[in-house]
């Protein structure tokens, strides 16, 4: 006799439908937990292009090279000296690439030049000017490309390991944009 056939396209429906459906639904889960990072690699905080030495009033003290840039403040405490500190090491530690970059020490009429002796660190200086004064009141240490622009901040904080790591950050940001340079 005849027996009733059995519908087997719904089994089949249903495992199409789930194979097209379970990977939407599951990127837009990881969207709204914020699982992402929209695949950014950098550690420091971008600036915007617009902002360069013409823009604050300023001539370039070193044209045509990077620089890592830090404002001296009035009296260079502990944390200012774990800056300079994390200046000089990130310096040395870009090893074959030191030639391409000069670490600069911005000047006000207030700041403290006697740490300078004091640390026995070789870095060059240069006058501030005031927007660019008003710019670095945070103790902020910036990278600025051969062209003069202000490409990458990075905040000042506290704590000998957690200088140390920014600095480790500072490094790797550094050696992507000299490998991708072709300026400088």
């Amino acid at each position: 006799m005849n027996s009733p056939a059995k519908p087997k396209g719904n089994k089949t429906l249903y495992l199409l439908l789930l194979v097209f459906i379970l990977p939407v639904a599951m990127a837009k889960l990881v969207l709204i937990l914020d699982l992402y990072n929209g695949a950014a690699t950098n550690k420091g905080e971008l600036i915007g292009a617009q902002l360069n030495y013409q823009n604050l009033a300023m001539t370039n003290p070193e044209p045509h090279m990077w620089q890592l840039v830090y404002l001296l403040p009035n009296q260079c405490l502990e944390q200012c000296q774990q800056r300079l500190y994390v200046m000089h090491q990130s310096h040395i530690a870009l090893g074959k690439h030191q030639d391409r970059v000069s670490p600069i020490i911005l000047l006000t009429p207030d700041s403290d030049t006697a740490i300078l002796t004091k640390l026995q660190v070789p870095f060059a200086t240069a006058s501030a000017s005031p927007a660019m004064a008003a710019l670095l009141t945070e103790q902020q240490m910036i990278i600025v490309d051969p062209l003069g622009s202000l490409v990458m901040k990075y905040p000042g904080i506290m704590g000998e390991q957690e200088n140390i790591a920014q600095g480790k950050s500072m490094i790797g940001d550094l050696r992507k944009m000299l490998k991708l340079s072709r300026v400088g």
